[in-house]
């Protein structure tokens, strides 16, 4: 461990990582390894550290140290060579072939250090023929099958955010990766190299839809189906106030108290599984909650079974009682953020540290004296 690690502590405690920087899923995967208690020390151009006296991008927070190197300077390449030689993982995400022109590939890298998980994070994968295709989140779930689920049914694909491709199919498929390889380094003593790829993590996270086509419950015309916004009990409406509540009363019994908080008698609607009644469905639930506002509505479901929630805007999120209850985001550097995720009964992490303003040098990061 370093030095100023001591306050550190979190599942993964102790296990070094160097963040070769980049954008989106990299840093990410960097910030849930520092959250879990990783030492992470991000390499970048320099020029690039904070700004005093505004928040910084917390994309960056958790960092034990930021190290500024030229990657076109031999010296640098040097020392940042050393620093991995020293790392238990390395995270990188620029195209297939750069880092091995740099001197920085997982060859060198493992030779130096036949422990290191050597962990990659692009779009494509390091093989195929779109391996060296620039790309975002947009076209990896749209290679996948996701995007042409996601909109109504009278408009075009809708993304949504980046939350998916760079998020969900990327730096969390990086961070599984990276800590099985690291359990397997626990039998085998040696690293390897892991290739996390946006578009097979997307693949792999539409598992579940794709099984549903398989037994024909799922169409692939947008705006059909059960988990799509189109049913009329698994959807958004917009309440008196210009707000909106999300519905997701998919079970008869959740369906049953929906109904009830609404006023409405079930014996007196259409059958709700026949997707031809689904539009007169829609109309008598979309009239009902146009009569009260959000927050009305919420104090109405707020204890029962109906799968009925306000959707909030970011700024609200964190006065909710329920988050404020389980104290699920803090404040660092200025900015309110989430607190690592998940929860651990023995060795919860601690809460992460303000992104970095000053550079390491980098030989004197995991030094002799800091084992």
């Amino acid at each position: 461990m370093t030095k100023n690690d001591g306050d550190r502590s979190g599942p993964i405690a102790g296990i070094r990582v160097v963040e070769l920087a980049g954008i989106g899923p990299g840093p990410h995967a960097a910030v849930l390894l520092a959250d879990l208690g990783a030492d992470v020390v991000r390499v970048q151009r320099s020029g690039l550290l904070p700004a005093s006296g505004r928040p910084a991008d917390q994309q960056e927070r958790g960092r034990s140290h930021v190290v500024e190197a030229d990657l076109k300077s031999p010296n640098d390449i040097a020392e940042i060579r050393a620093l991995i030689s020293r790392a238990d993982v390395v995270i990188e995400g620029f195209r297939p072939g750069v880092v091995e022109r740099l001197g920085l590939g997982p060859d060198a890298c493992l030779q130096d250090n036949p422990r290191l998980i050597y962990a990659r994070m692009t779009g494509w994968g390091q093989t195929g023929p779109l391996a060296m295709n620039a790309g975002h989140d947009i076209n990896y779930i749209a290679l996948s099958g996701l995007l042409h689920a996601m909109g109504p049914a009278d408009d075009t694909p809708q993304p949504p955010l980046n939350m998916i491709g760079d998020f969900g199919s990327g730096s969390l498929y990086l961070v599984i990766g990276v800590l099985a390889a690291i359990v397997e380094r626990a039998r085998s003593g040696a690293g390897q190299v892991v290739d996390a790829a946006m578009v097979d993590g997307a693949l792999s996270l539409s598992h579940f839809i794709r099984s549903l086509r398989a037994i024909d419950q799922f169409s692939d015309d947008r705006g059909t189906n059960l988990l799509d916004g189109s049913a009329p009990f698994y959807r958004t409406y917009e309440t008196s106030d210009g707000r909106f509540v999300a519905v997701g009363a998919l079970e008869e019994h959740f369906y049953a108290q929906f109904v009830t908080g609404l006023g409405l008698d079930v014996g007196d609607l259409p059958d709700r599984f026949d997707r031809g009644n689904w539009a007169a469905l829609y109309g008598i639930f979309a009239e009902s909650f146009r009569s009260r506002t959000r927050d009305e509505w919420a104090d109405i479901f707020a204890r029962s079974d109906a799968c009925v929630t306000p959707v909030l805007t970011f700024a609200e999120t964190a006065s909710h009682e329920h988050i404020v209850a389980r104290e699920s985001m803090v404040e660092i550097d200025g900015v309110c953020q989430h607190r690592p995720a998940p929860r651990f009964s023995r060795s919860a992490p601690s809460t992460p540290t303000a992104p970095l303003r000053e550079a390491t040098n980098p030989s004197s990061i995991w030094t002799d004296e800091d084992v």
